[in-house]
């Protein structure tokens, strides 16, 4: 099978067809090209998606990625930007072994082709010329002939015309001798110029163009040849980014199955503790009894007259008084004392943790500073140890400050250590006498912002202690007594109750207990008919009347 035997007339066709498989491998490299292009932009969407939906730094959603679930988002964008740089790798790779080398190639193609067709063309211009000349001898034989022939007539008419003169006989007959030999001459010019064709023609068929067209359909082979490694490379190259991109899946698999749903929610218990206890049971009034009721022959109240009604906080007479219900929006107070306790031992361990840290980085400066100064000491050449004494100096001061800086946050870590609720009603006593001890109750201490329903305020409240006369209530509790007392405490600190539902004490002060610690952490006591309200368990020593209605074992 070639080209040179089947198609040698097909010239034109061929010429056509090689252009035609030029055109159609520049179209398969623009189709390179613009995959090449989508990848890129593909893998810059990726990339831009995945920066999109990172969590900014020193921002509340980088706190937010301490969750399982949102590591697992995290390593997902990262996965998916590894993912990006694969496509970009296939499109590198794409455009050097594909895009690259077929260009070049192209115009090699081109080059060869054109001088495999000019140098057809050269070979079909010169049988053309030597058909020209072969017609040319044929058309001048033919014409000689023709001539000889006319020639040979006319001298034969004069020589049997009796009244032509022998001298015209004479020259007819030698005007047809020169026609005659004219006509051989002519026939063998013709002769020699046909043998002549026949053998450029039996080389233009035979040789010329069957080697032309050999060299033209073996260049066409390489191109289709070419275009299919082409193929097979762009196979391979997206071939060789699989098993990237499948590690790639395989780690947003990993980060999935590393979630922990259980973990997640200890995180948000963690997150959103407040350290309180649930408020205790409600009591239940009695409304059908008399208004006026009969104090116990033990009860330690004092008795009180008719006309004078019972202190309201509120507008309830009765009802448990949830103190600190305002709330600031003013600054964050430097001990954290506006969190729930949980809250705020984990901000004062936090702050402990990062100055601890500091401490440690500045100490190893002194120490590098005073490697530095043996140096110096040593080898004088090498600078003055006396300008490395400033430096110390700084450093010391700074690694003081720090430390007493640790000090007052780890003094404050212990206040709210000893004050948490699942500690013992011993250890909690012993709490309030460190606080009262070591720092002011009202600007340091997490217990009197902390109200038994676990509402919160973020600074005391500027307002004096409530009194509210009874006038102030409504008309249906106007006759409604104080509560009996059930014992009486003792105050073991000061206790500045600005806020209101709370009262405050002295030290050493003895009231009325009315309502017993119901695990929040608060007990209800009365000063006199007027003053009453709560205080923190622990700023008091409580002694119950076991005889008293509705008191309890005090333990």
């Amino acid at each position: 099978m070639s080209w040179g035997t089947e198609l040698w007339d097909q010239f034109d066709n061929l010429e056509k067809h090689t252009q035609w498989g030029i055109d159609i491998l520049e179209k398969y490299i623009k189709f390179v090209k613009e995959r090449t292009e989508i990848e890129l932009n593909y893998a810059k969407q990726l990339r831009n998606l995945s920066k999109k939906y990172q969590p900014k730094k020193n921002s509340k959603e980088e706190e937010e990625y301490k969750y399982t679930s949102c590591k697992a988002f995290l390593s997902t964008l990262n996965e998916m930007n590894d993912y990006a740089g694969q496509h970009e790798v296939i499109s590198e790779n794409m455009t050097s072994q594909i895009t690259v080398e077929l260009a070049r190639y192209v115009q090699e193609l081109k080059q060869e082709r054109k001088s495999h067709f000019l140098e057809g063309r050269k070979a079909q211009q010169h049988i053309e010329t030597c058909w020209k000349q072969l017609e040319t001898s044929k058309r001048r034989f033919e014409r000689d002939c023709k001539e000889a022939d006319r020639a040979q007539q006319y001298f034969e008419k004069m020589d049997a015309d009796i009244n032509v003169t022998k001298a015209d006989v004479e020259k007819a007959r030698q005007q047809a001798q020169i026609r005659h030999q004219m006509a051989e001459d002519s026939k063998a010019d013709y002769s020699s110029i046909l043998q002549k064709f026949n053998r450029e023609q039996h080389e233009y068929y035979r040789t010329h163009i069957p080697n032309i067209f050999q060299k033209i359909q073996e260049m066409e082979e390489r191109r289709i040849l070419r275009i299919g490694e082409s193929m097979k490379t762009y196979a391979e190259v997206d071939r060789q980014v699989i098993p990237i991109i499948g590690k790639c899946l395989d780690g947003i698999v990993k980060a999935a199955d590393s979630i922990d749903q259980k973990n997640d929610s200890q995180l948000v218990i963690e997150a959103y503790k407040s350290g309180f206890e649930p408020p205790g049971d409600i009591d239940f009034e009695d409304y059908t009894q008399p208004m006026k009721r009969t104090l116990s022959e033990n009860s330690l109240s004092n008795s009180r007259g008719e006309g004078k009604s019972e202190v309201k906080f509120g507008g309830k007479s009765k009802g448990k008084l949830w103190p600190f219900i305002k709330k600031n929006k003013g600054a964050t107070p430097e001990d954290f004392s506006n969190l729930p306790p949980e809250q705020r031992r984990k901000k004062l361990q936090q702050k402990v943790d990062e100055l601890n840290k500091e401490i440690q980085k500045e100490m190893d400066q002194r120490d590098a500073i005073t490697k530095m100064k043996d140096v110096y000491l040593k080898n004088p050449q090498m600078g003055d140890p006396a300008s490395l004494d400033h430096k110390l100096v700084e450093v010391g001061q700074n690694i003081e400050k720090l430390r007493l800086e640790a000090q007052k946050f780890e003094s404050w870590l212990a206040e709210v250590e000893g004050r948490l609720p699942a500690r013992s009603e011993q250890a909690r006593r012993q709490s309030g006498m460190y606080d009262a001890q070591n720092t002011p109750p009202v600007n340091n201490c997490a217990q009197d912002r902390e109200s038994p329903d676990g509402s919160y305020t973020e600074e005391q409240s500027q307002e004096s202690e409530v009194k509210v006369l009874a006038t102030d209530f409504d008309d249906e509790f106007d006759d409604e007594e104080p509560l009996p007392a059930i014992g009486t405490c003792r105050a073991l600190y000061t206790f500045e109750g600005q806020n209101e539902g709370t009262i405050s004490v002295a030290e050493g002060e003895t009231l009325y207990v009315i309502e017993e610690d119901k695990g929040d952490g608060w007990t209800r006591i009365r000063r006199n008919e007027d003053e009453e309200g709560y205080v923190p368990t622990s700023y008091v020593e409580v002694y119950l009347d076991k005889n008293a209605k509705g008191a309890k074992t005090y333990i």
